[in-house]
């Protein structure tokens, strides 16, 4: 990167589709509709899953631990750009900056591990079902579940700190958000080891789990395939089908954002791209594991419609 003036910066200027003023709008109504879908829906499968008994399994406690982290990353970002879409200055604070890049890196990483967790319980529950409740005890759960954030966090953390330390040739993102690849665009130093680190923590975090989901569905596919009833390969298929659905959608948008050879200028496309993996995959989240669930159906039937019915009564 060639390097020009260096700039004190004690703020930024985020200036994402800001040459789209009628999209910003657009997408300032259905970003608040569909966050509000994501507090209400995530928040939703974590009081159920808390309340009702049947769901105190394994599946169901990962499956909290997934609807709070969606709720933390998208709070993350979310709200500071709803005021962006609607503000004509358009900027956050170096410090505002900052955290917001480590926590949505952090737990961004953290959704990769636990969706390669999650589909290691599918897998212990097809596969060795005698012994499910044995080795998916619930000591294995909360250690499996706690090392899923702090390992997110230890990545993210000095990617931040490495990034915010360089100097700064400027101090207008063109991004929606604080997003890393975009602030090293500014930097006027070399960021050859900013780069190698980044390409690390894809290949750990983005490529590693992605393979161990792959072999977890290829040892599942192949018990299943082994089950002589059909309706006994039915049944088994449907208790992981929500989990492969949200594995395609989230991975298939972050390989995109992250593993693709990057251009000099941030295009339309990436950027809207870039916000559908940010906020896509926790609306359809809760919305997914609902349909897709008997149990989770019937445990709102249960919370829900017949507690508020007794109330009524």
């Amino acid at each position: 990167m060639e390097k020009g003036n260096v700039t004190s910066v004690t703020e930024f200027f985020l200036i994402g589709l800001s040459y789209y003023p009628w999209l910003q709008q657009a997408l300032f109504v259905l970003c608040l509709v569909i966050y509000v879908v994501i507090l209400l829906g995530n928040s939703m499968l974590i009081i159920i899953s808390i309340l009702d008994p049947r769901l105190h399994t394994p599946m169901y406690f990962f499956l909290g631990n997934l609807s709070f982290l969606d709720i933390c990353y998208t709070s993350s970002f979310i709200p500071q750009m709803l005021i962006n879409f609607m503000s004509e200055k358009k900027s956050i604070s170096f410090i505002g900056c900052a955290l917001q890049m480590v926590i949505s890196l952090g737990l961004g990483c953290t959704e990769c591990v636990l969706l390669a967790v999650m589909a290691y319980d599918r897998y212990v529950a097809i596969c060795n079902p005698l012994r499910y409740t044995i080795i998916m005890n619930k000591g294995l759960c909360v250690q499996m579940a706690a090392w899923t954030w702090i390992i997110g966090c230890l990545n993210s953390l000095p990617q931040t700190v490495l990034a915010m330390m360089m100097p700064f040739c400027g101090n207008i993102i063109d991004h929606l958000t604080c997003e890393i690849l975009a602030l090293l665009k500014l930097i006027c130093a070399d960021i050859s080891l900013n780069l190698f680190i980044i390409m690390v923590g894809s290949i750990v975090f983005l490529v590693m789990p992605l393979l161990l989901i792959l072999l977890s569905y290829i040892f599942i596919l192949s018990t299943i395939l082994r089950i002589n009833s059909s309706e006994g390969r039915k049944k088994a298929f449907s208790t992981c089908s929500a989990h492969l659905t949200v594995v395609i959608l989230f991975y298939g948008s972050a390989l995109f954002m992250y593993m693709k050879p990057k251009s000099k200028d941030t295009k339309i496309s990436e950027e809207l791209i870039g916000l559908s993996y940010g906020i896509i995959t926790p609306v359809l989240n809760p919305i997914i594991y609902s349909l897709r669930n008997k149990e989770v159906k019937g445990a709102i039937e249960k919370v829900l419609f017949r507690n508020l019915y007794l109330k009524r009564i």
